[in-house]
């Protein structure tokens, strides 16, 4: 999948990008085709080759119609993450190394319900704070609205989330904690 210069991609835990050029860089003795990408969290550019595009998880923003699909992801109940915070960084990470925005949004409701439990350790609050930016930030981007729009409605959505989690039956909450869900 070609991206082309112009186009809005999304660079996995970076967000949201710009082609600004694709360029020949020259790696040795070999010329490469290399996406200059501008990140529009902190203006950086961002060399991709185009060959690892699809590894690295180089990808389109979501389609306008996968938006409310999101915001209804983002409110929707979730199973319980792993109790060693360790095993949960781990899984989490996992997640938001995939780059796919369902992921980060899965993240970002299960830290923001721990962390209306209990304080959030540095690593986790860190990430919550990624996962919210990369969700708000495509929202805006392919809903083309500011994210002072955006962050109402995912904050209202993320409220929904845990209040339904919180009225699970004890017993559910009991076996999927013990299933490590």
């Amino acid at each position: 999948m070609g991206f082309k210069v112009g186009q809005k991609v999304v660079y996995p835990n970076h967000g949201i990008g710009t082609i600004e050029q694709i360029e020949q860089k020259q790696i040795g003795a070999t010329l490469l085709p290399f996406y200059t990408l501008r990140l529009a969290a902190n203006n950086s550019l961002v060399l991709v080759p185009v060959s690892n595009a699809t590894e690295v998880g180089l990808r389109s923003p979501i389609s306008s119609g996968e938006c409310e699909m999101l915001f209804k992801v983002l409110g929707d109940d979730f199973s319980f993450p792993a109790n060693d915070w360790k095993d949960r960084f781990k899984d989490f990470s996992e997640k938001m190394r995939t780059g796919d925005i369902f992921e980060a949004a899965d993240v970002l409701k299960h830290l923001t319900y721990l962390s209306h439990l209990k304080p959030l350790s540095f690593r986790e609050q860190r990430m919550l704070e990624r996962a919210r930016y990369l969700v708000i930030s495509e929202l805006a981007a392919v809903c083309r609205q500011p994210e002072c729009n955006i962050e109402p409605r995912v904050e209202q959505a993320l409220t929904r989330a845990c209040a339904k989690h919180d009225r699970r039956p004890a017993r559910a909450r009991a076996a999927g904690a013990a299933a490590g869900h």
